[in-house]
């Protein structure tokens, strides 16, 4: 089972850098998708819906063009969910999950605090409301893939310039204390590109200010977190650099199914 995860920073800003014509090629089973910035009627044309392949949304309903979820899909999922039940996340459009049989496959889009207290205060309020859920999943029997852009890095192997990054949002003490407590020892949440890369330091995210990119100056924020079940069907990750559909890179995991 190959699942894909990508933040678009815009899908048809991704759509029109040829962000489909790349995922037809893929061979995917599931795409999870963040920041779409657009509602589901605008990504309705066929141009966002490669042939064999449904789609599911969960737009923001606070304003348009902001943040948005989706989940796309060769096999048609029992149930789609697109409610965690607390309205200032939902209503942002930050999660999405459809479930197949026994394995969920969920689309987060957690906030990122880069743009001031406020919006650091709310991510720090999201993170200690998501926690008790995240941790009911994991003792729930079922098996899950957590996709998406998590906005925190775990270690100074997820981050380029770790020092100079410290007090900056993304790589604050707690955050990264609050993601390592998640995925602590065989109990907890497998951080797919890390079981199978112990020292990798690769990125999924670059800033587009100076030459980022080009130089690598980046962040491993983008992550499949899954089940102490599914540790064992890891098979191969990558992470595609180029070409450039966003900001950040399409990270993709294969599992045995």
């Amino acid at each position: 089972m190959r699942i894909i995860s990508f933040n678009a920073n815009g899908l048809r800003s991704a759509a029109n850098k040829g962000f489909f014509d790349w995922f037809r090629t893929q061979d995917a089973d599931v795409l999870c998708v963040q920041e779409t910035k657009a509602q589901e009627h605008q990504l309705a044309g066929p141009q966002f819906l490669p042939e064999g392949y449904r789609a599911w949304f969960k737009d923001a309903i606070t304003k348009k063009g902001y943040s948005g979820v989706a989940i796309y899909s060769r096999r048609e999922p029992d149930e789609v969910r697109t409610s965690m039940g607390w309205a200032p996340f939902d209503d942002e459009g930050r999660y999405i999950e459809a479930r197949f049989g026994n394995l969920s496959v969920v689309s987060f889009y957690i906030p990122s605090g880069s743009s001031g207290e406020l919006r650091q205060g709310f991510k720090f309020e999201v993170m200690e409301w998501l926690k008790p859920h995240l941790d009911q999943w994991l003792a729930s029997g079922r098996d899950y893939v957590l996709c998406g852009d998590w906005n925190i890095v775990r270690s100074k192997l997820d981050i380029r310039n770790w020092t100079s990054n410290q007090k900056n949002s993304g790589c604050l003490p707690p955050e990264r204390e609050w993601l390592n407590g998640l995925c602590v020892d065989t109990s907890g949440w497998v951080d797919a590109y890390r079981a199978l890369h112990a020292e990798g330091q690769d990125y999924t995210w670059w800033s587009n200010r100076g030459a980022a990119r080009a130089n690598n100056v980046g962040w491993r924020i983008d992550y499949q977190l899954c089940t102490p079940s599914l540790a064992s069907k890891l098979k191969a990750c990558s992470i595609l650099r180029e070409p450039r559909f966003s900001d950040h890179a399409p990270f993709t995991v294969d599992y045995d199914e």
